[in-house]
């Protein structure tokens, strides 16, 4: 097992670990989790170091770890090489590489004895199939078969990520450490990811922060917190709930300690100067020395995020009329016939190379039709998010001078208090730009997009290097937002949370996905759900060709299910809709008869009316709970029976 006993460290002189002690098992899946800066990935170099893979040491405390454990990380750093992709990720199984440097010593030696000890060595670490396994891991990581041979510098810094993944996986491990894997992955990629994760059979630790991810991935959760580490049984969503009820408890606690405190307190303060009660005076004090301090329990969140709303909207906003979208005369999206209308939520999906990113380019007008037309309405200003503005900021200003130019109207201590809801403090803001991290780059180019009161927001990826915290906020912001969105996204919990509907870009066009999100998974993850995802260990031959023609027949099915399944989701949306509208009716008319004004000032038959309209209204909202129910219960008995 994994151990790190009464571990103290501190960074800048302050601490970040705290005599914190942590256990992790032979097999167990653990998800990391915390604030950002709380030392998740300084767990990892304490770890990594205890293999002999670093330099880093506690300041005091130990870790410990099995000496014959086999270690794999994802490295972080992007190393510029010329190796082949394919062969750089078969690097990352450095026993085999060394075992062939050794054949080939040996064959150059002509050591016939050395010669078939290395073919024996060769044969246990499954040589023969080594190119096999590296290209299932390519594959599933979204690299089209023609990039295997690609050099490794040829490739962008996102699928260099991608690579020095995909290297960690190839190795065989009995314990592997993963930080923000899925950060430059699609979601077909993320999906496929995960399955390989829950088939391989040694210890997982993981930083991310993914919430859809770490809740079918994980088992077991670690909240790094105030310099400890706090392990929760299940996985994110169980931790949350626990967490919860921890806090709560918590707060109990501190209201009970804090009148405990008082009352010792009040009795020092009236008995301190009386001889005869100044022992039992000083007793006290002692007492309230010695009593532990039990936080209390803020708002826990540093984000309180506010998408302006727009100024004035166009109906539609803008629409796509027959378009074809490409590059160079070479058409990659062709027929796109699309309307946006005020307060649409449309989630793009699609496999890595479909036009997602092509769509977007299209809609903010980088990208001109190459055929058909783009329509923009006269109030359709557009805010546009996406990964290469991140480099686009200028390094040598700060956060700070960055929105008071593009906000001049703004008053300094306006601009301060607007970036601070988004989670930049004073010295922060005062840094420059080259000095702060990915994540708050992501944060600063969304804060100048969110104060544009655009009427169309765009995002292509806008989850990647932000913490749970800032995705949760965000997403409440956009809930919250009333002009359009189209958001392309990895991050399963934010298209849930903020989507109604999907295009899906597929086979050169874009079309109206008929299913949920659920329905898209189940039949787009390259894995496929009878867990074909490349995992240490052989695969039997032919095995290849079975899981295409069961993908296909998945697919076949799954295709059924969605018609069977379409007319009562579409249902359940309409009574969703509804009952939505119901509520708001009852709840307008109970505040009028909740205010005493009402009985006095109304004539008795208007307050009957009123009344009556208050029980009509409770029992229309009740007939369309029940039918909702009925309809649910419908959906959920279908999609057990295609579970079965």
């Amino acid at each position: 097992m994994l151990k790190l006993i009464d571990v103290s460290l501190k960074r800048n002189q302050e601490p970040l670990f705290d005599h914190m002690n942590l256990t992790v098992h032979a097999g167990q899946k653990v998800a990391l989790v915390g604030r950002n800066g709380v030392g998740k990935s300084t767990l990892f170099d304490l770890v990594l170091s205890a293999a002999g893979r670093g330099g880093l040491q506690p300041d005091s405390g130990d870790v410990e770890l099995p000496g014959d454990w086999r270690l794999s990380h994802m490295a972080q750093e992007v190393t510029v090489s010329d190796r082949p992709a394919l062969d750089y990720v078969i690097d990352g199984h450095r026993e085999l590489r060394r075992a062939q440097a050794a054949l080939a010593r040996a064959e150059a030696q002509e050591d016939d004895m050395a010669i078939a000890r290395c073919h024996s060595r060769l044969d246990d670490l499954d040589v023969y199939s080594a190119e096999a396994r590296a290209g299932e891991i390519l594959h599933g990581l979204g690299f089209a078969g023609d990039e295997f041979t690609r050099p490794f510098a040829e490739f962008s810094g996102g699928w260099r990520i991608r690579l020095n993944l995909a290297q960690a996986l190839m190795k065989p491990a009995d314990l592997l450490l993963l930080d923000e894997p899925t950060n430059h992955l699609d979601l077909e990629a993320t999906l496929w990811l995960e399955t390989w994760l829950k088939r391989f059979p040694g210890t997982l630790l993981v930083i991310a922060h993914d919430r859809e991810f770490l809740d079918n991935v994980a088992e077991i959760t670690v909240h790094l917190h105030h310099g400890k580490a706090d392990a929760y049984r299940g996985n994110y969503s169980a931790f949350e709930r626990q967490r919860a009820e921890a806090l709560v408890l918590q707060q109990a606690a501190f209201k009970k300690q804090q009148r405990e405190i008082a009352h010792i307190r009040s009795f020092v303060e009236r008995f301190r100067a009386k001889a005869s009660k100044a022992r039992q005076a000083q007793s006290r004090m002692k007492a309230l020395e010695r009593m532990e301090a039990v936080a209390p329990v803020h708002a826990d969140s540093p984000y309180h995020l506010v998408i302006d709303q727009p100024e004035k909207m166009s109906t539609p906003i803008m629409s796509l009329n027959h378009a074809s979208i490409g590059y160079d005369g070479t058409p990659v999206l062709t027929g796109v016939h699309e309307t946006i209308l005020p307060g649409a939520r449309i989630g793009v999906l699609g496999e890595n190379g479909a036009g997602k990113s092509t769509l977007l380019k299209c809609l903010v007008g980088d990208l001109d039709p190459m055929e058909g037309e783009r329509v923009t309405g006269a109030h359709a200003k557009t805010g546009y998010f996406a990964q290469h503005q991140l480099e686009s900021l200028e390094a040598g200003r700060t956060a700070l001078q960055t929105l008071k130019l593009a906000r001049p109207a703004w008053r300094e201590q306006q601009c301060r208090d607007y970036l601070g809801t988004w989670g930049f403090p004073k010295e922060k803001l005062e840094r420059p730009v080259a000095t702060l991290s990915g994540g708050e780059k992501a944060r600063l180019v969304l804060a100048l997009i969110a104060g544009e009161r655009p009427a169309l927001l765009v995002l292509d990826e806008p989850t990647n290097h932000l913490d749970l915290d800032m995705r949760d906020a965000l997403a409440m912001a956009l809930q919250e937002f009333e002009g359009a969105i189209i958001i392309v996204a990895h991050d399963r919990s934010m298209l849930a949370r903020t989507v109604d509907e999907y295009w899906l870009v597929e086979n050169g066009t874009v079309s109206r996905l008929q299913s949920d999100l659920s329905g898209y998974t189940d039949t787009h993850n390259p894995a496929g759900s009878n867990g074909s995802a490349s995992s240490p260990g052989k695969r039997p031959a032919g095995q290849g060709r079975q899981d295409q023609s069961d993908r296909k027949a998945l697919r076949r099915a799954a295709a059924e299910r969605r018609a069977e399944e379409k007319p009562l989701q579409d249902s359940i949306r309409k009574l969703e809709k509804h009952i939505e509208k119901l509520s708001a009716e009852l709840k307008a008319v109970e505040s009028k008869l909740a205010d005493t004004d009402t009985y006095q000032s109304l004539p008795a038959d208007e307050l009957d009316t009123l009344l009556k309209r208050a029980a009509t209204l409770r029992t229309r909202r009740d007939d369309a709970e029940t039918s909702w129910l009925e309809q649910s219960e419908k959906l959920e008995a279908l999609r057990g029976t295609a579970a079965r």
